[in-house]
């Protein structure tokens, strides 16, 4: 699957926040990277993302071999959800949630 996020971080950002959030949450490693790319395998699949300016902003996709609901694909969506849209907008990370649910329900 392939997905899209505007992000206000940089396109270095971006990416170290990538491989820190992915292989803490999965049994995954990099195997290739440059200024715009990082690429990583493990036993869920492979997963490339790429990030490149637009203005202010940094376009970043990301692409997987597996299906939407594979938990490749779900750390990956949590992954997205952690960039900042604008200047100044935080995220909270928390813990991996039972069912693939990536926070708790409040």
């Amino acid at each position: 699957m392939t997905y899209e996020r505007w992000t206000a971080l940089t396109i270095r950002e971006t990416l170290r926040l990538a491989e820190q959030i992915l292989t803490e949450r999965l049994p995954i490693r990099k195997t290739a990277g440059d200024a715009h790319s990082i690429a990583m395998i493990g036993g869920d699949g492979t997963v490339t993302i790429t990030a490149h300016k637009h203005g202010f902003d940094t376009v970043v996709h990301a692409a997987t071999d597996q299906v939407r609901t594979s938990r490749l694909d779900t750390e990956v969506q949590y992954y997205l959800t952690m960039l900042p849209f604008q200047p100044g907008d935080t995220r909270k990370r928390a813990d991996a949630q039972p069912g693939g649910l990536s926070r708790p329900i409040a």
